[in-house]
């Protein structure tokens, strides 16, 4: 294989000698890369890789092995995105408060915590106690396999590599004192903080705030029989978990759905990917195509500072994933040592919790010391979420367990699937490797099949053990939200193991919900129960998600629009496409007519505003009436409706918003019906006119003069809608009205892809990286697919050779370690 692979690499780089003529030739942040002289592979032992660009910056890597391709993409990655990387190396070493401060915000993207010194606490406690190193050393399928071992020692030596030749020239990060080389474990500790982000990155700072009881002054310690007065009542805490599991309220989410070939013109199949992530820091998707001869062919987005293609497709297969609802994580509820708050018991017999001590270096001050708590279950943690207080008394504590902390397999799983040849093999891929932590698949391929799966890790928390084990939180809290709460003094309470499972305590594969080959598979961030409408996903477990419950918006007219396409047949990739940029705003169907009616309605025009003032609003009833329904840049009343619609919806319940209610037997179209007499709607009216005008928005502007990004001087209009309005192409934007309306998206539509196979031996492909695949502002590649975004244009993806080879854009880049 050596011999052939050796071979192909020189065919192409000598197909591309004659585009290496200058560096002045390769984008600017590639333009110290040089090739040999006569275009072969450098030789002299160190790692090597052929980078072949073709338009919007998009690099194909090829390499004889895995450290050979991770090579190049750790170099390719930095050259578009050092800063961001090196800023993510800062947080997964514990180091922010160091270099910028202990109360300056972090960027999120590797926790959802907002403030540097409780992130340095958590991570620094992680990198001293070898968590990482002990995950790395364990043996496949339970740790990473000899394939990623090397591809993450290939990426850091790449990474390492381009800032050892180039000169950085992004202003972020430029001349900065945090920038520095990096190892394997940093590579395999920013994969630790993706598994997590679920899970204990959302517990962080009830994980590093955590310290046990102390009475002043000699003060006795509560009595059995005394309440602690921070604990949530059951209602309270049922409500705040609920909330904090709520998907639709994270800063990430997805679309996707796959048809079968029994709906498409080629009797092939289709597949669409719309995942929503941030448009800023380190959660950014970055496109490649990834080519070990004879091994390796896949193309696709990778998360920053992943060294493998996260969602993508090959010759025959193709794959997104989409946020799913099983909760990642469970409480136990531990009962005490009376004579020691830091040991608990489990069958009467007494353990001693473990400290982990850390201190934490402070730019301008002292360094901070301080304890961390852990048990065999988990870290002690006195909080998930404002909402969720569980406190650390003298007779209880509670602690977290997250089996994804004990999961470095994600990029494990992302190899697989892209070696995978049929939905079959992404199923079986997901099965050997179980490394997703958080998320759904959905997948189509060439011979017409497709696949729902939720093969995701989750602790294996089944009904019967919540109720035979949950504690009085627990059965208020797990039915709520699929959040255990089990009794930890009870050693039968242990979660047990599947046998298909690669690691204790959780799920094997065998228990996820699944859906194969039905004529269309969706979700978009609901739980798996209308993954088809016609064919109902039942049974599961309720840690895995609800049943039977009403689904958002976003989902509801997403089945309405994927089910009728499927019924339509004679599906492409260009009915793909027209999906995507559709912009059909489901709420708007559902309610801007009756909105229009009840505003309409109102006594000489007038509706009263929140602060008690009359405000005339006839204007806008005529502007709800002529809306067009959609979120397109050109569309007049989607902004009046959409800040009409936030209000409404955050101050009226449910049910006193809709005349029809929910019902299971028809879950797609309710509830429904506006209720014209709700009393939010003349209040939401006015505060939304009075706001447009004070801002000096007219009524009727067009949506993409109020809702846009700005990318070098140049205003770029940008359509799509928000989860409150059920778009598809979701773009959620942070009202700001002095600086005109929605003016920077903060999350949304990222990496697009929509793939098919028309019999030939090269997928049909066109893809969109909404924000560009470079965050360098003297990039070409800084907001080039913005442009297109905003435009509603698709690239072309260049998948086989000779469509890579005949780019007009090729560019040519042999890289390579210099010792």
């Amino acid at each position: 294989m050596h011999r052939r692979t050796r071979s192909a690499l020189r065919r192409v780089a000598l197909a591309g000698a004659a585009l290496l003529a200058a560096a002045a030739a390769v984008p600017p942040a590639h333009a110290q890369a040089r090739a040999a002289p006569d275009g072969r592979t450098p030789s002299g032992g160190g790692l090597s890789a052929v980078v072949r660009y073709t338009e919007n910056g998009i690099p194909h890597i090829l390499g004889r092995g895995y450290a050979q391709v991770g090579f190049g993409t750790g170099w390719a990655q930095a050259a578009d995105q050092v800063c961001v990387l090196a800023d993510g190396f800062v947080t997964v070493s514990g180091e922010r408060s160091r270099w910028f401060g202990q109360d300056a915000a972090t960027d999120g993207s590797l926790s959802s915590l907002t403030r540097n010194l409780s992130s340095d606490l958590y991570f620094k406690g992680v990198r001293e106690s070898g968590t990482v190193e002990r995950l790395l050393a364990a043996p496949a399928p339970a740790g990473p396999s000899k394939d990623l071992k090397e591809l993450m020692r290939g990426w850091a030596a790449g990474y390492n590599a381009w800032l050892a030749q180039n000169k950085v020239t992004d202003p972020a990060c430029k001349g900065a004192a945090w920038l520095r080389p990096v190892t394997t474990v940093d590579v395999a500790a920013r994969g630790f903080a993706i598994a997590v982000l679920g899970g204990e990155g959302r517990g962080i700072d009830g994980i590093t705030g955590a310290q046990p009881p102390a009475p002043a002054g000699g003060a006795r310690p509560a009595a059995p029989q005394e309440a602690d007065p921070r604990e949530a009542d059951p209602a309270a805490a049922a409500q705040a978990a609920r909330e904090f599991f709520d998907t639709s309220r994270y800063d990430m989410g997805s679309n996707a759905v796959a048809f079968a070939g029994s709906t498409t013109a080629s009797g092939r199949g289709l597949l669409l990917g719309n995942p929503h992530y941030p448009w800023q820091g380190g959660r950014r998707f970055w496109q490649s195509q990834q080519t070990i001869p004879g091994e390796l062919n896949v193309s696709g987005g990778s998360l920053l500072g992943m060294p493998a293609v996260s969602i993508g497709f090959n010759e025959k297969v193709a794959w997104s994933h989409t946020v799913a609802t099983g909760t990642p994580v469970n409480l136990h509820e531990l009962t005490l040592d009376p004579a020691d708050p830091t040991a608990y018991l489990v069958d009467g017999v007494p353990h001693t919790m473990t400290r982990r001590t850390v201190t934490v270096p402070v730019a301008g001050g002292d360094p901070v010391t301080r304890t961390q708590w852990w048990t065999r279950y988990g870290p002690v943690v006195t909080s998930l979420g404002a909402g969720l207080p569980l406190p650390w008394t003298t007779r209880s504590a509670y602690a977290l367990n997250d089996p994804n902390a004990s999961n470095l397999r994600g990029s494990d799983t992302a190899l697989a699937l892209g070696k995978a040849r049929s939905v079959a093999g992404i199923q079986a891929a997901l099965a050997r490797t179980q490394g997703l932590p958080w998320v759904n698949t959905v997948a189509a391929d060439s011979a017409g099949g497709t696949l729902f799966t939720q093969t995701q890790v989750l602790p294996r928390i089944t009904d019967e053990l919540a109720a035979r084990c949950s504690t009085p939180l627990g059965r208020a809290v797990y039915p709520a939200s699929g959040l255990a709460v089990l009794d930890g003094a009870r050693g039968d309470c242990a979660l047990g193991s599947d046998a298909d499972a690669v690691q204790p305590g959780v799920f094997g594969p065998g228990k996820a919900p699944t859906l194969r080959d039905a004529p269309y598979a969706e979700n978009s961030n609901d739980s798996a129960w209308l993954a088809n409408a016609d064919r109902p996903l039942t049974g599961y477990e309720r840690i895995w998600g609800n049943v039977a419950t009403p689904r958002s918006l976003r989902t509801r007219g997403a089945v309405e629009d994927v089910s009728a396409m499927a019924g339509k047949g004679r599906l492409t990739v260009a009915d793909l496409q027209e999906l995507q940029f559709a912009n059909r705003a489901p709420a708007g169907d559902l309610a801007a007519a009756d909105a229009a009616r009840a505003c309409s309605a109102l006594p000489g025009g007038t509706a009263t505003a929140a602060d008690g003032s009359a405000v005339d609003v006839s204007a806008a009833c005529a502007v709800l009436a002529g809306w067009d329904r959609t979120t397109d840049a050109g569309s007049r009343g989607a902004l009046l409706f959409d800040r009409f619609w936030r209000r409404l919806t955050a101050s009226t319940p449910a049910a006193d918003l809709w005349l029809v209610p929910f019902s299971a037997a028809d879950p797609v179209r309710t509830p429904r019906t506006l209720n014209r007499e709700a009393p939010g709607i003349g209040r939401a009216l006015a505060d939304t006119v009075a706001e447009l005008r004070a801002a000096g928005i007219a009524l009727d502007a067009p949506l993409g003069e109020h809702q846009f990004v700005v990318r070098g001087g140049q205003k770029l209009p940008v359509g799509g809608g928000t989860e409150a309005l059920g778009v598809w192409n979701k773009v959620e934007a942070r009202w700001n009205a002095a600086a005109g309306g929605y003016p920077d998206v903060a999350n949304g539509s990222s990496h697009i892809q929509a793939v098919g196979w028309d019999g030939s031996s090269c997928p049909v492909a066109r893809t969109l990286l909404t924000y560009g695949q470079s965050s360098n502002p003297g990039s070409p590649y800084y907001a080039d697919q913005t442009r297109l975004f905003s435009e509603e244009r698709w690239v072309r993806a260049r998948f086989c050779e000779r469509d890579i080879l005949t780019s007009p854009q090729l560019k040519v880049v042999l890289v390579r370690e210099r010792r």
